[in-house]
């Protein structure tokens, strides 16, 4: 197994890490750098729970080598608000009581970050396509996408 000096950012904190070439970027973030809050579902990509972003892109971090990540910048949801400061999604994911065994949710959020990120008024359509990736057993997505308009709503008045 070959090593790679892996170099990159997460959450605003630039890492340098010694990695095996075989080593996901999932396993990075969740076992070497304590980052638990990225979930593994399937392990195979179908799921979408272990979502990240990837220099601002959606992508399943069970699918990438940590390798891949060189020189990129990663956000997962330790990097979306704080307890204190809540990102408006989270806040509004509360509201409307959109999560019930939050499994999902960490990738929910930064799906929907994204997207709002992109886009501030998503139509329902929008909404869907951005969370079309994301399996939930629990919740039936209504709540959440009710909570990603009150979100987006609450963005654009912040702009």
């Amino acid at each position: 197994m070959s090593k790679h000096l892996l170099k990159f950012n997460v959450n605003g904190k630039d890492y340098a890490l010694v990695v095996q070439s075989h080593e996901r970027l999932l396993d990075v973030l969740r076992d070497r750098l304590g980052l638990k809050g990225t979930k593994e579902g399937c392990g195979t990509g179908d799921c979408g729970i272990c979502g990240v972003l990837m220099d601002g892109k959606l992508v399943n971090s069970c699918l990438i080598f940590a390798i891949q990540a060189r020189n990129k910048k990663i956000t997962t949801i330790e990097g979306v608000g704080t307890a204190e400061n809540l990102h408006p999604i989270q806040r509004a994911l509360m509201k409307w009581n959109a999560a019930q065994c939050g499994y999902c949710i960490p990738a929910v959020i930064l799906a929907t970050k994204n997207l709002l990120d992109r886009n501030p008024n998503p139509t329902d359509d929008d909404i869907k396509q951005a969370t079309s990736g994301i399996l939930c057993r629990c919740t039936g997505y209504l709540k959440i996408f009710d909570a990603v308009k009150t979100a987006a709503a609450e963005m654009r008045e912040a702009r």
